[in-house]
């Protein structure tokens, strides 16, 4: 391997931490994915009736109060709500006493699609149901998008640098790969980085009416795929550097060796090749990684016609014929497509097939698309050796990237 970035401060994660429709904690959420469970049931979070779909990746056992006070559950988001979350899952699986956190520069990026658009919804719902006239005056900051990232640093009490990244579906990618950034650079110490998504009405509603919502199973890469089913959910990753990680002799999953980013600019919602390409290949050249050396690629995968082609067509002009021979999966499958959390839920999937050497299924797969001659695999997770592994996701506007992740004996071998 070409080590042309060695002299860069090595980035690794060391905390993982998770709330999906499959399980609150890693180690739930891994042994559902590699038993190929679905976490897709009917929707009770709002009425459906009206829709042509009814089913979703719904979180439903998920309790804020286990997570902090009530009184401050009640007054933010659910969005804030996981994402405050997962980040104390993320730090306890760290080993990391959060409250020594605010000492050092610690970051917190967060991505998101609609942010808290469901506080929003429930404060039309109270104005206009109830017709009153006098609310609470926490609907309106709290409602903001940037009250996601300023919710966990005010949790934690940390000083760091504070973001939230809304590229849609793969904001998860753009935050973890900024975050890894300012710790290279020597701009932070720590950082807290992923997405999270609750389940909203309108977006639930605008899906079904694009027609892009399956009435029963998500099936990425199948010839008779029909769609994707929305979710909701949260994942956050802790990062250090490799020095602090062996120093603190905390638990490290993979090391983030680059990522790669490129804007389409060809049509809003449907994906392009070209650009998809791009920035796989970006991605690869920032992590000084061959096509030879990739072992698995977390699929973007939502189970649309147009999106599994464009991805599976742009990974072939990559990797060419070696194409068939890398397992590409995808998780949403099984968790539903949950928008802005959806890269940050499948970096963790990466990083614990680095960590455990073996692959999540893509399940519901039955007819073979010859559009899609990728190894998806299908039904079954499988043991493998994952020493790199790609993270791809695609969004509207456009937005593309991909994150490379390897174990960090990689540049040993």
């Amino acid at each position: 391997m070409k080590m042309s970035n060695n002299n860069r401060r090595r980035v690794v994660v060391t905390g993982l931490g998770v709330i999906s429709s499959l399980g609150i904690g890693w180690r739930e959420f891994w042994k559902n994915i590699m038993a190929g469970k679905s976490g897709i049931s009917p929707v009770t979070a709002f009425d459906t009736s009206a829709h042509s779909c009814h089913n979703g990746g719904e979180v439903k056992d998920f309790r804020p109060e286990a997570f902090m006070h009530r009184q401050k559950a009640q007054k933010i988001g659910r969005t804030s709500q996981m994402a405050i979350a997962v980040s104390k899952l993320a730090l306890k699986d760290a080993k990391m006493n959060y409250r020594n956190l605010a000492r050092r520069s610690t970051a917190v990026m967060i991505g998101t699609t609609t942010g808290e658009i469901n506080l929003l919804e429930r404060f039309n719902n109270i104005r206009v149901g109830a017709r009153r006239r006098f609310l609470d005056n926490y609907y309106f900051p709290a409602g903001q998008a940037s009250g996601l990232s300023g919710n966990v640093s005010l949790e934690f009490n940390l000083n760091g640098e504070n973001s939230v990244f809304t590229n849609a579906c793969a904001s998860g990618n753009y935050a973890v790969g900024y975050a890894a950034d300012l710790i290279r650079m020597g701009r932070a110490d720590f950082a807290l980085s992923g997405g999270a998504e609750a389940f909203s009405r309108i977006v639930y509603t605008g899906f079904c009416r694009l027609l892009n919502v399956s009435a029963d199973k998500c099936r990425p890469f199948d010839k008779n795929r029909t769609g994707m089913i929305p979710g909701e959910g949260a994942g956050v990753i802790f990062l250090e550097t490799l020095e602090s990680a062996l120093k603190r002799k905390a638990p490290v999953y993979a090391e983030v060796l680059g990522y790669g980013m490129s804007c389409s600019a060809n049509h809003m919602i449907e994906p392009s090749v070209d650009g998809v390409a791009k920035a796989i290949q970006k991605a690869s050249k920032d992590a000084a990684v061959s096509i030879n050396e990739v072992d698995y690629i977390s699929a973007h995968g939502t189970g649309t016609k147009a999106n599994d082609q464009a991805e599976c067509a742009a990974i072939y002009k990559v990797f060419g014929k070696r194409a068939k021979a890398i397992p590409i999966s995808s998780i949403k499958s099984m968790l539903g497509h949950t928008m802005g959390a959806s890269a940050a839920l499948e970096t963790i999937a990466c990083c614990l097939a680095i960590k455990n050497n073996e692959v999540p299924p893509t399940i519901n797969y039955e007819t073979k698309d010859p559009e899609c001659a990728i190894d998806c695999v299908p039904n079954k997770g499988r043991k493998h050796r994952v020493r790199i592994a790609l993270n791809n996701s695609h969004a509207f506007g456009g937005n593309n990237a991909c994150l490379v992740l390897s174990g960090i004996d990689h540049c040993c071998e």
